[in-house]
């Protein structure tokens, strides 16, 4: 008996004309991710509990079948500005809508009509799991001296699962990151530019199953966009965050990583409140915790990320 090995494996992703519509997505499709955990099988057990003069089990139904996979992508450009990331596929089936301004930028903003869905193909050396339906949530982690990724949690409705050979994949679009850095990374809060330690940003999908008389989906139910930056704590004249804090003040957050065409990536929120500051230390230097809360201000438009 051959052993199938874990590290070998591709994974295959593309939006669908048709919601749960198998979009057969090909090598041009791969998402090349890294932190992969996988669900096959997700479903709701139904016990029979029949009564007969005798005791044992009674079997179960199975219901409301579906697959999970969750994985990071490196957040990286897509080599030229106004060229859509290897990504891009994926955050369009967590809700973000995609907008390209040729040779500029390519934007990611939320919608909350006309989601799109996505097919996806997991090969696990050998074994290949389709789920199609598809749709996530996002969130996103920016630490020094590590490489930036975004953490996908998907949900798809069961295909097939078939014995079949490792497909192709093509490893064109994918771009080298660059390490988050004082010279790779700048973070605004609120107007504030000081030294940062960390931010993660979670987009907050809901993504709930749908097992309906006459509909079976995954749907994006609701949406709270949320957060944390770590910022080393300075003097209450030069930062008050306790006053930001208690005044629900609402400000801008603009993180941009990367500093050439082709490699820049920039993560917006036009109106994000402070929760309740925390106090720590990293390295016997003190620092401040600072929830973060991004509101919308006309509606969908808390959270921009843009690839330029």
């Amino acid at each position: 008996m051959t052993n199938r090995r874990w590290p070998t494996l591709a994974m295959l992703h593309k939006i669908e004309a048709t919601y749960g519509i198998d979009a057969a997505p090909a090598a041009a499709d791969a998402l090349i991710a890294t932190n992969i955990t996988f669900t096959p099988y997700e479903a709701t057990a139904i016990s029979r509990d029949l009564m007969l003069p005798y005791m044992g089990h009674q079997g179960e139904i199975m219901t409301a079948e579906y697959g999970k996979i969750e994985f990071d992508i490196e957040i990286a450009g897509a080599g030229a500005a106004g060229t859509v990331p290897k990504y891009g596929s994926i955050l369009r089936s967590c809700g973000f809508a995609e907008t390209i301004t040729a040779a500029t930028k390519v934007e990611y903003s939320i919608v909350e009509s006309a989601q799109e869905s996505g097919s996806i193909y997991f090969n696990s050396d050998g074994v290949q799991h389709v789920f199609v339906g598809g749709r996530g949530n996002l969130s996103m982690n920016l630490i020094p001296k590590q490489i930036p990724k975004f953490r996908v949690s998907y949900m798809g409705m069961l295909g097939t699962v078939t014995d079949a050979a490792l497909p192709a994949v093509s490893m064109a679009g994918l771009i080298t990151p660059v390490p988050v850095s004082k010279a790779n990374t700048t973070l605004s809060l609120h107007g504030y530019t000081g030294p940062a330690e960390s931010l993660s940003i979670d987009l907050g999908n809901t993504v709930t199953p749908r097992f309906l008389i006459g509909e079976e989906e995954m749907k994006i139910t609701d949406r709270k966009t949320t957060g944390t930056a770590v910022l080393v704590a300075t003097s209450i004249a030069t930062q008050n965050w306790f006053a930001v804090a208690q005044a629900r003040t609402r400000g801008a957050l603009q993180a941009v990583h990367g500093t050439v065409a082709g490699n820049i990536v920039e993560i917006s929120g036009p109106a994000v409140e402070i929760g309740k500051p925390s106090q720590g230390q990293t390295d016997n230097i003190v620092n401040y915790s600072l929830p973060l809360a991004f509101c919308p201000v006309t509606g969908r438009d808390e959270l921009l990320i843009a690839v330029r």
